[in-house]
């Protein structure tokens, strides 16, 4: 097991990493770290001969009546899992390392903001400000990491496809790696937020994911009207705030009627006791 390094600062940070001499894995968390994380960690730490993962709560892309004050701290527990994985470093800095002063004196701050098209809808539609927190701080991990490579998970598929087109747009010099959903045995793709889950409503969260199966199921079967399979995921989830249910193209992400190629179905929908809002989402 590699020894692991735990950095608090940007300015240790670029120093340590300039001794470094090899090809460097990006794992950009915000800590809570579970099953889902240690797999991106694992496949940076096959691919590249350093691994850093950052663990900052970033408050940028959370809005005023979001979870940013409750949200899971776990620090000592995170070492662990990123030793476990076979990461380096550990990048963990306070808020106001990462900001300056006028942002937390007038909540303003240089923004990096993705085109409207991207996130006018799904999560974004939902959650304003959300993606423009998002492509901020992943922007700030990259000009301080200057990886080669970063690694996010599929779970959050519209954030992928987003950090995706930014480092094309803004011409990062950096691979972007797409790794699989980790679920649960039962198939509830495993989330930091699970933890807030009462007894009852983490038994009903994996009928999300059984949503995703049938309509999937269906799909194979022949049935191609996105509306169809629509309602069906829908009838799954009876009881549940659901917020959206919706069938994109794989390739740009547009909302389509019917499925001639590939295509990607997204949940996101608040759980019945709790208001837990959890996302999936599943290739059809």
């Amino acid at each position: 097991m590699k020894n692991l390094k735990v950095i608090s600062t940007k300015k240790e940070l670029k120093s340590y990493l300039k001794s470094l001499c090899g090809t460097i894995g990006l794992v950009p968390t915000m800590g809570a770290l579970h099953n889902g994380h240690k797999s991106l960690i694992e496949a940076a730490n096959k691919e590249n001969d350093f691994v850093v993962v950052s663990v900052f709560v970033n408050p940028t892309q959370f809005g005023p009546n979001e979870d940013y004050d409750k949200y899971p701290r776990t620090l000592d527990k995170d070492v662990e899992l990123a030793k476990e994985g076979g990461a380096d470093i550990i990048f963990a800095p306070s808020p106001k390392e990462m900001y300056t002063d006028i942002y937390f004196e007038e909540k303003e701050t240089t923004l990096v903001c993705p085109p409207y098209k991207y996130v006018n809808r799904l999560c974004g539609k939902s959650r304003p400000g959300h993606f423009d927190g998002v492509c901020t701080v992943v922007s700030k991990l990259f000009n301080l990491v200057k990886p080669n490579r970063a690694y996010f998970g599929q779970k959050d598929a519209q954030q992928l496809f987003i950090i995706q087109k930014m480092v094309e747009e803004l011409d990062f010099d950096i691979e972007i790696k797409k790794c699989p959903i980790v679920r649960e045995l039962d198939g509830l793709a495993i989330s930091s937020r699970n933890t807030y889950l009462s007894e009852s409503d983490r038994k009903k969260a994996v009928n999300i994911s059984l949503a995703l199966k049938k309509a999937k199921e269906l799909k194979d079967k022949g049935i191609k009207e996105a509306q169809t399979l629509i309602d069906t995921a829908f009838s799954y989830l009876e009881g549940f705030d659901v917020d959206y249910i919706e069938i994109v193209s794989l390739e740009d992400f547009t909302k389509i009627d019917t499925i001639n190629n590939k295509a990607l179905m997204l949940i996101a929908a608040k759980t019945p006791e709790t208001k837990v809002r959890l996302i999936d989402n599943m290739e059809l």
